[in-house]
């Protein structure tokens, strides 16, 4: 009688084994990419005209603080007898600036400084009451008849101060690629926001130099950024035929986009009626030197800046016809902060597949 053979037990062969891990890698991976898009996403929820935020109230409304209540935007009565100022903190062609004081919440006071400039102040006001949004200053109130105005207080002040708040011992944490990363895109959202808004498409116009471009923008504590200065916005409308130039003055420098800069040459004196206008396009031009001083000198910060550079040299395109939408500039920030994150987060995810 034959005897019937043992069975042995299987040795799976090592190419077997390095399958699985394989497989194990890559579901590794595809889980942690799910992950980053329902977190990015969720983080990103800005397509919208009204770019909602949870604690942002009905037009005419405003809460402040710790408290839950909406309150109705100050009127000129209630400005002159609730709210005190405590310092001067700065002074513009348009307007002064006081630190100032309601029911025991800071507050900045705004009035205006030279009364041939109260058209500037108003069409400010007017812009920061329609615009009112997760990417603009809190208005809290304001006085027509007094020219004033009254909004939320940022302490970290302008983002001109970046560098030095991310010296200061607090928020030197924050000094890192991802987060300059994130304020770049808090500033190209605001640019998107700004192109695409419920009034229609405006251009950021007091923003001849990066000095003053940053003067324009609020650093929040929680570091994000806010626009805080509208009394520069002029509307483009092409179906209607209308363009735009940002003053009556000549502009120079390679800041500002090449169809800013007089096109008739050194020979030919400047004049403001032979001047061509212009459209949107100029604030994509100026999206990299922004972006670039947002992006710092840190660990990182190259590699950042290398991922940027195509859509950057897009920006820099001397066709404005030819430059990138501020949509399409907020998409690639977002899909580098995405793929920097992945790469951070497994640093050997390439070379082990």
């Amino acid at each position: 009688m034959e005897k019937k053979p043992h069975f042995l037990r299987r040795e799976f062969p090592p190419r077997e084994v390095s399958s699985v891990s394989l497989a194990l890698l890559l579901a590794a991976v595809l889980l942690l990419n799910a992950l980053l898009y329902l977190n990015l996403n969720k983080f990103y929820t800005s397509s919208g005209h009204a770019e909602t935020d949870p604690s942002l109230c009905a037009f005419g409304y405003f809460r402040l603080g710790a408290v839950k209540n909406c309150s109705p935007w100050l009127s000129c009565e209630a400005i002159n007898r609730e709210v005190r100022k405590l310092k001067r903190v700065g002074e513009g062609a348009v307007k002064k600036v006081f630190l100032s004081e309601w029911k025991e919440n800071k507050v900045v006071l705004s009035q205006l400084t030279n009364s041939e400039l109260k058209e500037d102040f108003l069409h400010g006001l007017k812009m920061l009451k329609a615009l009112q949004s997760k990417h603009v200053v809190r208005l809290l109130g304001y006085c027509e008849q007094q020219f004033t105005i009254l909004t939320e207080y940022h302490p970290l002040g302008s983002l001109r101060g970046l560098n030095e708040t991310l010296h200061i011992p607090k928020y030197k944490g924050m000094n890192t690629w991802h987060r300059r990363l994130m304020l770049a895109i808090d500033y190209v959202s605001i640019i998107r926001y700004l192109h695409s808004s419920p009034l229609g498409t405006l251009v950021m116009c007091d923003s001849n130099d990066l000095d003053k471009v940053l003067s324009q923008y609020l650093l929040t504590s929680d570091f994000h950024i806010l626009v805080n200065d509208l009394d520069a916005l002029p509307l483009v409308s092409r179906s209607a035929g209308r363009l735009v130039k940002c003053g009556h003055r000549e502009l120079r420098g390679e800041f500002v986009a090449p169809e800013q800069r007089w096109p008739y040459g050194e020979e030919v004196p400047f004049e403001d009626d032979l001047m061509p206008p212009y459209d949107e396009k100029t604030d994509i031009w100026k999206i990299p030197d922004v972006s670039n001083f947002l992006l710092g000198h840190v660990e990182g910060s190259d590699i950042v800046r290398l991922h940027l550079f195509d859509i950057h040299a897009a920006c820099k395109k001397k066709d404005p016809a030819e430059r990138p939408s501020a949509q399409e500039v907020l998409d690639t920030y977002r899909k580098v902060l995405t793929l920097l994150i992945r790469e951070a987060a497994m640093p050997g995810t390439r070379e082990m597949l």
